[in-house]
């Protein structure tokens, strides 16, 4: 099992299912060409099988390199992934599953996220923000609904189609929310109300500068995180021990807040434009 566990974790292993991964992705897609079917339909065909035994000759590879405890490769959210998008494309494209089949055989291009450690990375971080969002989310909704219901109260005579309900002036935020074609919507009423400007000025720069980029720190902040995490989970499994330490972590983090210390007052030195040799070390 040796061999299998080096033939797995080989570059050029990784590097060969990622080119057959986009081989499907353009063999998909050229079935989707009625004229082409028509001419190279067995050809395209004949790929979609044997990159269908190559992926099921990978994951069986992939599940012997844990034996013999097999169960283990499922414990990786993302060896599952590819076990479940495998075993789909598997079941016979007759009746009822056909649909299912073509789905899975869709699915098999998400499966370039599993290969490449920078995608899982992005999708982890995406996952493990979404409860972070939640106040961010709630303040956006109330601020959009206050604007709407302001917007009815003063836009309605002046432009009815955008503002003359709460549902069209919510729809209206929304799209102020988005940059788009917010200076067809201040120009509709700007006329009648010369200061309407001030609505739309500080919705754009309370909602969209300030809220959004809000969205950002805090995926900032969890990529950040997941980055540390997946150092320390490298750390541990390099001197051969089986869990995280939440002790190591929490050393991790203390040290990275003393760095971040010391940066800021050499900064602050700096911006005195006094000496920094004389700063006592943390």
């Amino acid at each position: 099992m040796d061999k299998v566990c080096a033939l797995v974790g080989a570059k050029w292993f990784q590097g060969t299912v990622t080119t057959v991964i986009l081989i499907n992705a353009v063999v998909i897609g050229l079935e989707t060409d009625p004229a082409i079917m028509e001419r190279y339909g067995s050809v395209l065909t004949f790929l979609n099988l044997l990159i269908q035994k190559v992926f099921v000759a990978e994951i069986a590879l992939r599940i012997m390199a844990f034996w013999p405890r097999p169960q283990r490769f499922f414990r990786d959210g993302w060896n599952s992934f590819d076990f479940a998008v495998v075993a789909a494309s598997l079941v016979p494209a007759i009746g009822p599953f056909a649909t299912v089949v073509r789905l899975a055989r869709v699915l098999r291009l998400a499966r370039l996220m599993s290969v490449s450690p920078g995608l899982r990375l992005i999708v982890t971080t995406m996952l493990r923000s979404i409860p972070s969002m939640g106040h961010v989310v709630l303040l956006l909704a109330l601020l959009v609904y206050i604007y709407g219901v302001t917007g009815v109260y003063l836009f309605r005579d002046a432009d009815p189609d955008s503002w003359g309900t709460l549902r069209l002036a919510l729809l209206s935020v929304f799209q102020l929310l988005t940059l788009e074609g917010w200076n067809e919507l201040q120009s509709a009423v700007i006329g009648r109300h010369p200061w309407a400007w001030v609505y739309f000025a500080s919705f754009i720069v309370i909602a969209v500068f300030v809220v959004v980029n809000l969205f950002i720190a805090v995926v900032l902040n969890n990529l950040e995180s997941v980055k540390l995490e997946e150092a320390v989970e490298a750390a541990q499994a390099a001197s051969g021990e089986g869990d995280v330490s939440e002790q190591a972590l929490a050393e991790v983090l203390a040290l990275r807040e003393r760095l971040e210390t010391l940066e800021a007052l050499l900064r602050a030195r700096q911006g005195d434009g006094s000496s920094v040799r004389g700063t006592r070390p943390l």
